[in-house]
């Protein structure tokens, strides 16, 4: 605050004792001793109330701290229950595709034994171009059943399927080309 030494203490000591003299000296010194301590209690008490203060101020960031800090962990609870409401979402949906998976599985399975046995007609589409007149006289079968094998992907077949179709077509070209040529009798010679 103020540099005050000690010569410049005793430079005002001696002045008192000039100007008030040393009789009323003594009364004097009392009474700015006296006032002296009044103004360091109140300088206490300015300094003790701001650290009051202070406490109720780091007091009041800690609850609003530790009140944000609540709030996070509610955000955290919701976001871990969001996240436990998608992943349930998500099984029902995994196991919806895995039915639609099934049911797809299950009607490929039917195309392939309508592809492997030409005289399943299915839902009643038939496979051949021409009608075989045994097959319509004798009773449908049961589809052949293969010895069990790895099972084959689509692709394989619809290649399985074109083979087997490819070679009919090629035979019905071949009779309406010998038709062509021999022309329309439909004889082979």
């Amino acid at each position: 605050m103020f540099d005050i030494g000690f010569w410049e203490l005793f430079v005002i000591g001696i002045v008192a004792l000039l100007v008030i003299g040393p009789e009323r000296l003594p009364d004097v010194a009392r009474k700015a001793g006296m006032w002296m301590g009044r103004a360091r209690r109140l300088v206490q008490q300015v300094k003790d109330d701001i650290d009051r203060e202070l406490a109720a101020d780091e007091l009041r960031r800690a609850l609003k701290d530790q009140s944000d800090r609540d709030s996070i962990y509610e955000v955290i609870e919701e976001t871990k229950q969001t996240i436990a409401e998608a992943k349930g979402s998500l099984d029902e949906t995994k196991r919806a595709l895995e039915e639609e998976t099934a049911a797809a599985a299950d009607a490929v399975n039917e195309t392939k034994a309508a592809v492997e046995d030409p005289a399943h007609d299915g839902e009643g589409a038939r496979l051949e171009s021409k009608p075989n007149p045994e097959s319509a006289s004798e009773p449908k079968s049961e589809p052949k059943s293969e010895p069990e094998s790895e099972p084959e992907s689509e692709p394989e077949y619809l290649v399985k399927a074109v083979a087997e179709n490819g070679d009919r077509s090629d035979q019905a070209a071949d009779t309406t080309d010998t038709k062509k040529r021999d022309g329309g009798s439909g004889s082979q010679a």
